[in-house]
């Protein structure tokens, strides 16, 4: 099945990607089962032709014909300034559940005010939510038999599109709501664009007045207040006291001079799921200088010595450095290609980001608790060599487990539990991530296979306690 992004790899590398998912080129954990139920919120939608895309205003929900949905919006925003920021792939992965959260909380919490599922009238709460809004630019269409009774079908179908309006406005302002007070914090300088950028959201499209909208809009900004309160002692800003241990096997410092280890402090960070940072702490690797330790390190050398053209266009497209929406960006990218394929609500589109960016930032915490548990020595320390690549560069952390494969199996099995259909690409993908670290010569197989195991048991665990609705996406 083709994945439409123009950012995903060429022909060449999905069949590659596909190549290596068959052959086993890098053995991957089992993973749920394929009867496995999906996470509460979208149910997976019998898919339209993927050749022909939705947009996302022909959702079921009556969006007004030339609107839609606001949270992939603020989405591509969020990578948009991650990427002009420079945000490392850590910032990053701290930053995008601050957003996903906030939108998914301001959504349950907006439509829990008004009365969805359930509105019944035009101002279920009394608080402004309910009245105004555009309706939707769906019309009914009626056979002669229908004529005699147009009267009361006009005055139901008024209603019900009415509501379906204000269900729309009181979303897409929620939204607006959470994400400009996080993004705003996240990027003070961009605060006035961020500002217009709701304005616009108001104002788009036919119909006024527009009070569900802010009304939504006001709940949106107190949920998204939360989470930048939970940004500020989140940990990511605590002192980085972390000293790796000194010789054989062990991983030193890959900047001249010397620097601390990037990530140093988020083994202490809050966690959006874990209950220790340690919670899925893999066991060792190899030991250093040993036969098993000795066979990983001569494939590297051995790919070292004869990379291929298509293996380093591999390495570079995965290698998703600062200035660009780094690896959780890219997953996000591959979630919004979902929510438009499969016309999720502004509701469920929440709930996916939510889930695959809090899912993420929850794995890259038990990533470096093991990283620093270990600190395992990179591949040109331990052969100097072995070459890498300078457009993908030496990452300054230990090497083991590896920080993509973690990210990428945990983004990958939340958005298999959504689309499951999706799930061979999905993994596909996974293993592409984790060769083209290889490919570059910083990470062992043994490095990508414990990353995999890691992510992918974090990603489970969160989808549990998401079912559970008692997590803290719940509202």
């Amino acid at each position: 099945m083709a994945i439409r992004s123009s950012i995903f790899p060429s022909n060449a590398l999905r069949k590659h990607a596909r190549f290596a998912a068959t052959i086993g080129a890098l053995a991957l954990v089992s993973a749920c089962a394929s009867d496995q139920p999906g996470v509460a919120g979208p149910s997976s939608r019998a898919d339209a032709s993927r050749e022909g895309v939705p947009s996302v205003d022909a959702s079921r929900e009556g969006v007004p014909s030339n609107e839609g949905l606001v949270s992939p919006v603020w989405q591509q925003k969020a990578r948009d300034l991650v990427a002009g920021a420079g945000f490392s792939p850590l910032a990053a992965g701290r930053a995008y559940p601050l957003l996903g959260v906030a939108q998914y909380l301001a959504v349950q919490r907006a439509e829990a005010a008004v009365g969805v599922p359930n509105t019944k009238s035009a101002d279920a709460s009394g608080n402004g939510i309910g009245s105004g809004g555009r309706l939707s630019q769906r019309r009914s269409s009626r056979t002669n038999a229908d004529r005699d009774d147009r009267d009361d079908r006009g005055l139901r179908d008024h209603r019900e599109l009415r509501e379906s309006g204000q269900r729309l406005e009181t979303d897409r302002g929620a939204v607006a709501g959470a994400s400009v007070v996080v993004l705003s914090y996240l990027f003070p300088a961009s605060v006035q664009m961020l500002e217009d950028l709701v304005t616009a959201q108001a104002n788009a499209g036919p119909g006024q007045p527009q009070a569900a909208f802010a009304a939504g809009e006001a709940i949106g900004r107190a949920a998204g207040a939360e989470m930048v309160a939970h940004g500020r002692v989140d940990g990511f800003s605590n002192p980085n006291t972390a000293v790796a241990p000194l010789g054989p096997g062990f991983w030193t410092s890959s900047t001249d001079p010397a620097t601390p280890t990037a990530g140093g402090q988020l083994p202490g960070m809050t966690r959006w799921f874990l209950t220790s940072a340690n919670q899925f702490r893999l066991g060792p690797p190899p030991t250093f200088g040993g036969a098993a330790f000795n066979a990983v390190l001569a494939e590297i050398r051995q790919i070292s010595d004869t990379r291929t053209a298509e293996q380093i266009q591999i390495a570079n497209f995965w290698a998703l450095n600062p200035g660009t929406p780094t690896p959780p960006g890219f997953w996000l990218d591959q979630a919004s290609q979902e929510i438009a394929a499969h016309g999720l609500s502004e509701r469920e589109a929440t709930h996916v980001f939510a889930l695959v960016s809090s899912t993420v930032a929850d794995a890259l915490i038990g990533c470096w608790d093991s990283k620093l548990t270990y600190w395992f020595i990179r591949p040109w320390n331990a052969d100097p060599g072995i070459t890498t690549l300078a457009t993908v560069g030496r990452p300054n952390h230990p090497s083991y487990p590896s920080g993509h494969s973690c990210v990428s199996s945990a983004a990958a099995e939340v958005l298999s539990t959504f689309f499951p259909e999706r799930r061979t690409d999905l993994e596909a993908m996974v293993i592409q991530a984790g060769l083209s670290r290889m490919y570059a010569g910083i990470h062992y197989r043994t490095d990508i296979e414990g990353g995999q195991n890691l992510g992918r048991s974090v990603a489970l665990f969160t989808i549990a306690a998401d079912r559970s609705g008692k997590s803290v996406l719940s509202h």
